[in-house]
Formats: C-alpha cells, sequence, structure tokens
C-alpha cells in the first residue's frame, strides 16, 4: 500500500481544487466485491472483508474488527497505522480529536451510508470539521491499471429454487409502502434487489448477486443495470413482472424524479403509468434504509422526505420460506458429503505422504517422505475441497474463500491462503478449514477442525470447550421475542469457565443461494444484536472459537434452522423456539476430551454422528462409507 502525503487533489465544478488538509476515506459497503471495486485492497494491501481506511496529509490509518488483527498486522506495511475496533477510538472520534479544527474529510458518497455519513457529521461538528462529498472517487485517479467492468448477464431465479413469485413479494412490498405512507422506496443492498426481483447474477466473488439498484413504487417497478447484462429472456421476464430496465447510472436521475413525483414507467401491459399526483407524491414519504442507502441517492431527497427505516425486505429475506428451507437441507445434505469426501482424502494423503499417525490414531511422531508424489499446501488441498463439491448438484461456485490454515495460521480468524506464501501441511499441527459453497437451492458455510498427528491435552480441552459452547447453542431453547445477543453466552461459558474467549460473533444467517453472511439478526456480543429477534424459519450459523497467536486456531460451525419448540408448558403464552442442525460432517472425537462431556453431551455427540452416517452414506464410494463409519463410532465418557 502507499498514502498520499500531500495535499491531495479534488475535482470539483469541472476544476481542481486544492484543499489545505483533506482526509480521505476509503469505505467498502459490501463484503464481497468485484475485483475492480477493492480500492481499499489496492491502497492499503489489506484484503480482509471488513476494514476502513483514512488517509491524511502526514499519514495513513487501517481500522479493523478483531477477526482481522493478526492478518492486518502482517499484510500492512509500515507506513499503515492499525486501529483496532473494540479498542481503538472509532474512526469519526478519531479524526474529531486528532485533527485541526475546520478540517476537511473526503469521501466517495457512492460508498457511505447514510447512517455512517451522519454519525460522522455529527461527530465532526466538535471542531467544525466538514465531510465532502468528492465527484469522483481518489484511488480511482491513482489505480491506473484498475480491471474492467465485466458484462457478465443477470440470471432468472426460478421460483422452484426462490419459493415465491415476483408478484408475491411486490404485493406485500406495496402493502407495506401503503402502511407507512410512502410513495416509494430505493433499493440498494444488492441481495435485496436480487431476492425481490428473483435474478442473481455472477458480479461479485462468492455472491450470485448483479450490480443493480431498484425503486419501486405504488404503481411502478425499476431495475436499474448495466443493459449489455439483459439478455431476451431476463427482459421478457421483466416486463412480464411490471419491470422497467433502466440504464445503471440513471438511478440517481431517477431519485431526484421519484422525489417530485414525476418518476415515470411502463406498467405491465406496456400502458404508460407515472406518479403523477404530484402534491400528494411531494407529501409522502420516500422510504431508505439508512444503514444501506448511499449519501449519493440520499442526497437527492429533501430532509423531511426520507422515511429512514430498516428495509421491509430485510426481514422477508431473513425468514425463509418452505421452498427455501428444503433446498437449504438438501443443499446442506449434499455439502457435508464433500466435506466427508475431503476429510477422507486428505487422512489418506496425510499418511501416506507425511507419515501422520492419521484422523483416529494419536500414535507418536510422523516421518514425512523425502520425495513427495503430492505436496499439500493450505490452498492445494482447499482446491480438492473445491473440486469434491463441483462435483454434487446444483454447484454454483464457493460462498467465501475457503479458510484452510495449518497451525499459527489457524490463529488468524479470516485467514486467507496464497498458492505462493501459503503453508505446508503437517501432521504435528492442527488444521482449520471454513468453507462453503453456492448452490441453485442453498447457500453452504460449515467449519470443522482436526489434527492428523497426536494433539496435546491442552489443545483437546480447548476443543472440547468450544465444542461444549456449539452443543449448547444448538440445543438452547428459548421465548419468542429472544435475541442473538441473549444467546451469545451459552457458547462462550465453557471457555470463560478456562478464562479464554474469542473474538468474533457466534452467528449469522445464511443467505438462500444469496449472501454467506446474512441479516438483519445474528449471535453476537455486539450491541447489534439486540436489535432483532429471532424467528421461526430464519437460519443461523454455530460457531464458537478459540485461538491461540503464533499457536493454533479452533472453530466448529454448523448452520441451524430456529423453529418452533415442543414445549411442556408455554409460559406467558409466548411461545418457544429451537434449533435444528442442517450441517453434517463428524466432529474428531480423538480431539475430544471426553472427561469434560457431560453424559447428555457425549448422548448429543453420538447422536449428531449416527444421523450423520444415515444421511450422507447414499452419496459416499465403499472407502468413505467405511471411514464415516469408523469416524462417528460411539464414545463413552471413558474413551
Amino acid at each position: 500500500g502507499f498514502v498520499i502525503s500531500s495535499a491531495l487533489l479534488v475535482r470539483s465544478s469541472a476544476r481542481w481544487l486544492r484543499i489545505g488538509l483533506l482526509i480521505w476515506f476509503v469505505f467498502v459497503q459490501s463484503e464481497y466485491v468485484s475485483e475492480r471495486d477493492k480500492r481499499r485492497q489496492f491502497i492499503s494491501g489489506f484484503t480482509g472483508s471488513a476494514g476502513l481506511a483514512l488517509i491524511t496529509t502526514k499519514e495513513a490509518l487501517l481500522w479493523t474488527d478483531g477477526r482481522y488483527f493478526l492478518q492486518a498486522t502482517n499484510q500492512l506495511s509500515d507506513r499503515w497505522r492499525l486501529m483496532r475496533m473494540g479498542e481503538d477510538p472509532p474512526v469519526e472520534v478519531w479524526i474529531a480529536d486528532n485533527l485541526s479544527a475546520e478540517a476537511v474529510i473526503g469521501i466517495d458518497s457512492w460508498c457511505i451510508s447514510v447512517d455512517s455519513a451522519q454519525r460522522y457529521e455529527q461527530a465532526f461538528l466538535k471542531n467544525n470539521q466538514t465531510l465532502f462529498q468528492l465527484s469522483s472517487d481518489l484511488v480511482d485517479e491513482v489505480w491506473k491499471d484498475r480491471p474492467p467492468n465485466d458484462a457478465t448477464p443477470v440470471i432468472v431465479h426460478p421460483v422452484e429454487f426462490a419459493g415465491r413469485s415476483v408478484a408475491q413479494k411486490m404485493k406485500e412490498l406495496r402493502e407495506k409502502l401503503q402502511h407507512e405512507k410512502a410513495s416509494g422506496i430505493i433499493i440498494t443492498a444488492l441481495d435485496e434487489v436480487a431476492w425481490l426481483y428473483n435474478v442473481r447474477g455472477n458480479d461479485v466473488h462468492y455472491s450470485p448477486v448483479v450490480h443493480s439498484y431498484a425503486i419501486v413504487t405504488l404503481h411502478g417497478a425499476f431495475f436499474y443495470v448495466d443493459k449489455r447484462k439483459v439478455t431476451t429472456e431476463v427482459k421478457n421476464y421483466m416486463s412480464e413482472s411490471g419491470i422497467d430496465i433502466r440504464e445503471y447510472d440513471m438511478v440517481q436521475l431517477d431519485v431526484s424524479l421519484l422525489a417530485s413525483g414525476q418518476l415515470k414507467g411502463s406498467a405491465v401491459n406496456g400502458s404508460l403509468h407515472m406518479e403523477k399526483d404530484i402534491n400528494v407524491a411531494e407529501q409522502s414519504k420516500i422510504w431508505i434504509d439508512s444503514n444501506s442507502c448511499c449519501l449519493a441517492l440520499y442526497s437527492k431527497l429533501r430532509p423531511d422526505q426520507a422515511l429512514m427505516l430498516q428495509s421491509p425486505i430485510t426481514l422477508p429475506k431473513a425468514v425463509k420460506n418452505p421452498m427455501e428451507l428444503t433446498g437449504l437441507r438438501k443443499a446442506h445434505i449434499r455439502d457435508g458429503a464433500a466435506v466427508v469426501q475431503y476429510l477422507a482424502w486428505l487422512d489418506n494423503q496425510m499418511q501416506e505422504n507425511y507419515g501422520a499417525s492419521g484422523y483416529f490414531s494419536e500414535a507418536n511422531g510422523s516421518q514425512k517422505k523425502e520425495h513427495l508424489e503430492i505436496k499439500l499446501t493450505e490452498v492445494s488441498v482447499s482446491d480438492k475441497l473445491e473440486a469434491f463439491r463441483a462435483e454434487k448438484e446444483h454447484f454454483k461456485g464457493l460462498s467465501f474463500p475457503t479458510i484452510s490454515s495449518v497451525g499459527p495460521n489457524a490463529a488468524i480468524i479470516h485467514y486467507s491462503p496464497e498458492a505462493n506464501t501459503c503453508a505446508e501441511l503437517d501432521a504435528d499441527k492442527i488444521y482449520l478449514c471454513d468453507s462453503g459453497a453456492q448452490y441453485l437451492d442453498g447457500t453452504t458455510d460449515i467449519t470443522r477442525t482436526v489434527h492428523f498427528g497426536k494433539p496435546s491435552e491442552h489443545q483437546k480441552s480447548c476443543y472440547t470447550a468450544v465444542l461444549k459452547g456449539h452443543i449448547a447453542l444448538d440445543a438452547a431453547v428459548f421465548p419468542n421475542g429472544t435475541t442473538g445477543h441473549a444467546l451469545d453466552i451459552l457458547a462462550r461459558t465453557p471457555l470463560w469457565k478456562s478464562g479464554l474467549d474469542y473474538r468474533h460473533g457466534t452467528g449469522h444467517g445464511i443467505g438462500s443461494y444469496l449472501n454467506v453472511h446474512e441479516g438483519p439478526h445474528l449471535i453476537s456480543f455486539r450491541p447489534s444484536a439486540r436489535n432483532v429477534p429471532l424467528q421461526a424459519s430464519m437460519t443461523v450459523t454455530d460457531e464458537p472459537g478459540y485461538y491461540e497467536d503464533g499457536n493454533f486456531g479452533i472453530r466448529l460451525e454448523n448452520v441451524l434452522i430456529v423453529k418452533e419448540a415442543d414445549t411442556k408448558f408455554n409460559f406467558g403464552e409466548k411461545g418457544y423456539l429451537s434449533f435444528e442442525h442442517i450441517t453434517w460432517a463428524p466432529y474428531q472425537t480423538k480431539l475430544i476430551n471426553t472427561a469434560l462431556l457431560t453424559p447428555a453431551e457425549i448422548e448429543w455427540v453420538n447422536l449428531y454422528h449416527s444421523d450423520c452416517q444415515k444421511i450422507l452414506e447414499s452419496y459416499l464410494n465403499v472407502q468413505e462409507k467405511e471411514w464415516l463409519r469408523k469416524a462417528t463410532e460411539p464414545i463413552t465418557a471413558s474413551s
């Protein structure tokens, strides 16, 4: 990465304006972005999915959360200063406290949410500092070999997988607009546009979304996309659904027209419609989700015109319909079979090429072959896992970069191995693999931690503590209205008893052939986990962990479906909820110190393993079935 250390140049009113002190933010609004949008990575060298870069005339700083402290430390040059979220002051507080009065802070208004912009502006009042909307992104000015904008086609997502038609979704959305006395809504979150219109794409690695915007009014609907991506099939589909296709860069103009009640479009039968009662339209609200809507579009509305509420799409997308739930269950079975095939293959390779005692044995010592036929690296083995997945029905790609990590790399929570620098597998070190895939009928995310040699007693006790927390959350029963903030402690308590913990949340929602990390709910210690109660038919992960810097990392992860619980009583007539796990792959029993498990926990492991074998065996060959049979043998307190 590098720092622009002199006064930065900003294009303004068709001329260059030199600002005495410009502080420049580099934002990323999406977790995964296309190659041409990786501006923060280009300017800093940091590749994590969460972070914010701040460049002043004197220094460069990068904020990221606890998942990425080690990774950022390794990736940032000495010209950058790492700011640890939760430990160091937030970026707006740092600016207000450390920069001069009347400093000008430059941002790309297309890459910052309304919430963030307003929070910064409030903090900057302290020293009369100003948030300045740049007319172009300064990273683009210096990024001379920026990747091109590829025109990958929009794809219609069949209702057999989506579960609900566009007409059904639009009807409910318009009912919500009427209830809030809103004349329209601006939708900027890519997964919300994809979900609402039942379309998918390949514009972003790992997330099957399309670079697009949507506007929906009481009488019309608009889809803003690069028209090079629109096939005849998509054009006809949109027309039949009553959706007008507009060029991607027309959205800002159309928001201005929407604000004045002059947005025109074509109805289902091709007749012209218009939000024509301008007096009513001007009095009506325009719904935006201030957490996702960019400042550039919000700026086209009058401040009193914006109805700033959580998107009405967020919750219906998170609460899966029956067809989506069926698809997710099926996808996770096929995915689990691929993971078992991978673990059985890897076990064999580690024994044959590295002299490892293997997945099942704890014998001391390993003897690596002098001349390896196959060198196993973090990247080469993760490629093999992808190959197993690619053989499965409906496979479309990975859902995030596989975290294939050996020994100390496993302590880097969101480690991303690179082919030229990654570690070789080691029979004497823990191996953590966090991976997932996109299938037409669902998105998956699974983590298993294994050891192909002799684990230490400390590693066993840590693994067992993580497993106990994993089981405690899986087995939880709780009343309707309970948030993930209240449940987070269940996964941490076994670790806390030994003075241990982890710096990430415990669970996130999963999309239905959409984003692998989906809100609005989550299970976490973070205050935002208090905002949305868990509901039946939501999905959420269960992934506690433990990490020792420079040594090893442990994480176990299943995907859960929230379901109604069959309780003996119903205190307060609230109704109670529980979880159904849909991820299937064994836990390595040699890493479990069974003396630390309760009888109920032992019973849970044995029942899970029994189900795992029954569910997956039809997808496996004879050798893989035998491996799974051995991997799922019952454990006892004395084993």
